[in-house]
């Protein structure tokens, strides 16, 4: 938090209480991080959950919220932000701290929606695509008969889920910090696509073009089961 990456946000409006930080793309500057997407068994775990030959790198995230921040992480899926579409996809959510209140929550079975959830500015809270034809407003999932699946965790816990996943989290008044690491990873199938407005990250010159796999200079290859790459 001291010495932020590029795609580094503040998430409150003025007036709003607390601190909600969040960044991503720090892999490679950040040795503890890199140590987690290379050295845990997080690529492995990957490959067995999604059912993959191949696990390959999209990117990291880190989200903090310091203690008095009632704002919650707004409900959404990862995948109509990124520019990668494919079933075999996972995300990993891991706390730093223990988690009681701040916790990440999920909806069971919307991977498997019609259509995708309408990505939005969380700042802003405006809607991320020019055209919204294509998605579904945000639901409330509190306001309606939905599965919702929350946990409490510990550090070094994790929660995996597929990008299309409806997920949010509560605001944190716990009474101490909130701290956690998402590690998103890609399967056999994943491929490049382009959406009706801009994507996060935006990986900007990446040249890929539509049904490509991503560039593996990029998004490197973590595991291939059948040469046992890493």
């Amino acid at each position: 938090m001291a010495e932020p990456g590029p795609y580094a946000a503040e998430i409150l409006k003025e007036g709003e209480g607390g601190r909600f930080f969040d960044d991503y793309c720090n892999w490679m500057r950040i040795r503890e991080f890199e140590d987690a997407v290379k050295a845990s068994p997080a690529a492995a775990v990957a490959a067995d959950s999604m059912g993959s030959r191949t696990v390959q790198m999209f990117h990291d995230h880190m989200l903090v919220k310091e203690l008095g921040t009632s704002k919650p992480t707004p409900w959404h899926q990862d995948s109509p932000y990124y520019f990668v579409e494919g079933e075999q996809t996972v995300s990993f959510w891991s706390p730093l701290d223990p988690v009681r209140q701040a916790s990440l929550r999920c909806v069971a079975g919307s991977h498997r929606w019609g259509k995708p959830v309408l990505p939005t500015h969380w700042l802003a809270e405006t809607n991320f695509c020019p055209n919204d034809d294509d998605y579904v407003p945000v639901p409330n999932p509190d306001a309606e008969v939905i599965d919702v699946r929350e946990y409490e965790m510990e550090p070094g816990d994790a929660v995996a889920f597929n990008y299309k996943t409806l997920h949010g989290a509560r605001g944190n008044e716990s009474g101490t910090r909130s701290r956690a690491f998402s590690l998103r990873l890609l399967g056999d199938d994943a491929r490049y696509v382009e959406r009706p407005g801009p994507t996060s990250p935006p990986f900007p010159g990446h040249d890929m073009k539509l049904g490509q796999r991503l560039r593996e200079d990029w998004f490197p290859i973590l595991l291939d089961t059948a040469n046992q790459r890493m």
